[in-house]
């Protein structure tokens, strides 16, 4: 099993426990979006808790991957995918995921 499946496994388990049905192909394409930061630890996860890292993760993903607009309807999508995925450890994979979700993006990551 490469490392790539190896995560992907555990994304699908944490997805599974928030309820989701998860399209396989999806997640694959939305941690291959991630590049090489889904397999350093600190990189791999995130911390609602840091303004910085939420800031980062609007204007790099929601804005510059996914293409939205820069509105008040992005700090309420990650205000509802942080409620929804209470996790200690959040995986940017699942993070992104449910963002992507959330804001019916998925042709933005599935090419």
């Amino acid at each position: 099993m490469s490392k790539l499946d190896a995560l992907l496994e555990k994304y699908t388990a944490d997805l599974e426990g928030l309820g989701e049905k998860v399209d396989p192909k999806f997640l694959r394409a939305v941690a291959k979006s991630c590049g090489p930061a889904i397999y350093k630890k600190d990189a791999s996860l995130v911390a609602f808790s840091d303004p910085e890292e939420v800031a980062r993760i609007r204007k790099n993903f929601l804005i510059g991957k996914l293409g939205l607009k820069d509105t008040e309807k992005l700090d309420a999508g990650l205000d509802t995918v942080k409620g929804q995925y209470t996790k200690r450890s959040k995986y940017r994979a699942v993070v992104y995921y449910l963002l992507a979700k959330q804001f019916k993006k998925r042709s933005a990551l599935m090419g």
